[in-house]
């Protein structure tokens, strides 16, 4: 979504303004611009880091890994960039809609803006789980019939379905509004006036909902295959990679129910019920899934095999033989580093079957 909205009160042109009233919509303003800032800082970051990586890779899985990430990272930036514009923009216009926007077309805009890209990262995170759950259970299928050109095609898809959602209610006669606090557009949900002003924002909720429900299924069991494969002993070449990306995964889809999951469930309670709640607390559900397009970068950032290395062997320095199962990974994660810098390529993408890894499947890049 965009940058941080302004709070309720506002210092309009009618009333006499008030030190406190211009004092709100100054540090209103003043934690757009940082929250905007901050975001597209921390999103180049990481679009910086992956297509570093995504351009080195030798590995099939972690290349398809790598793409999604990257457009999920890139739908972040671009996020920050568009909405956090608009923000601005109603904001340098005093929040005048009848005055800057007579035709609606910035409100339709800015409504279709938010469901867009609010939708796409939910999206876009169950695909990398689902992906990443065929990789580890089904090494064999996700090599042999998952191709490159399918993991771009299913990108394009994430993205083409969470536009149609977004345009939905253009193509439905029901154009969204502008709520209550007169700095944001969204759904009918403040006022429904019909069955579907209370379906569409059902829809985007459901489909939210659903989204990090699959990722939390596929996250699960792919960490129990991976974890029942550390206590076995049988380290595939790129286990380490795996393991690494689950990380990476769960962290996301951490982020995404903290900061999306209060959003979804209070949009499905605001739209089945006539009572509404205060826009501020409204704006304060807005500002929490904001919080997903700045957090999702650093879990790149930061959760690399590196600095997992040093996470994990501080861990094992301090609690021994508590972690032994670390200290295993710690050794196929060095094992997987040595054949990367002595072969120049990196470990396939397989599973241990009877301790025999299968044949390398490696790619020099994906065009």
């Amino acid at each position: 979504m965009s940058a941080n909205e302004s709070s309720e009160t506002v210092c309009r042109s009618e009333v006499r303004p008030t030190n406190i009233t211009c004092s709100h919509e100054k540090q209103s303003i003043t934690a757009s611009v940082i929250s905007m800032t901050v975001g597209i800082v921390s999103n180049s970051l990481a679009l910086f880091i992956l297509v570093k990586s995504y351009n080195r890779v030798r590995i099939k899985s972690k290349a398809s890994f790598l793409l999604f990430a990257s457009g999920l990272v890139v739908t972040d930036l671009l996020g920050h960039l568009i909405n956090g514009s608009l923000v601005l923009f109603v904001y340098s216009s005093k929040k005048k809609w009848e005055v800057f926007d007579p035709h609606h077309i910035v409100c339709t805009v800015f409504g279709a803006c938010m469901v867009f890209f609010g939708l796409s990262p939910l999206f876009l995170g169950s695909a990398m789980a689902v992906e990443r759950c065929i990789g580890v259970t089904r090494p064999i299928f996700h090599s042999t019939a998952l191709a490159s050109h399918h993991m771009k095609r299913l990108l394009w898809l994430t993205w083409l379905l969470a536009a149609l959602v977004a345009v939905l209610p253009v193509l439905l006669w029901r154009p969204y509004a502008v709520q209550r606090s007169r700095s944001w557009c969204f759904f009918h949900i403040e006022q429904p006036k019909d069955w579907l002003d209370v379906l569409l924002p059902l829809l985007f909720s459901t489909l939210g909902l659903l989204a990090l429900l699959l990722s939390i299924v596929c996250n699960t069991l792919t960490s129990c295959v991976l974890q029942a494969r550390l206590h076995r002993k049988h380290h595939c070449r790129g286990t380490s990679y795996h393991i690494e990306m689950i990380c990476q995964l769960l962290a996301i889809m951490v982020v995404s129910c903290v900061c999306w999951g209060p959003l979804l469930i209070h949009v499905i309670f605001l739209s089945t019920r006539a009572k509404d709640d205060s826009a501020s607390f409204n704006l304060l559900m807005i500002r929490m899934a904001t919080w997903n397009q700045i957090l999702d970068p650093w879990v790149y950032i930061l959760l690399r095999k590196a600095v997992l290395r040093k996470i994990f062997m501080l861990l094992q320095g301090c609690w021994g033989s508590k972690f032994r199962t670390l200290h295993r990974w710690q050794r196929s994660m060095l094992r997987s580093s040595m054949e990367t810098s002595n072969s120049g390529s990196g470990p396939p993408d397989c599973r241990c079957l009877n301790r025999q890894p299968l044949p390398d499947t490696t790619i020099k890049t994906i065009t």
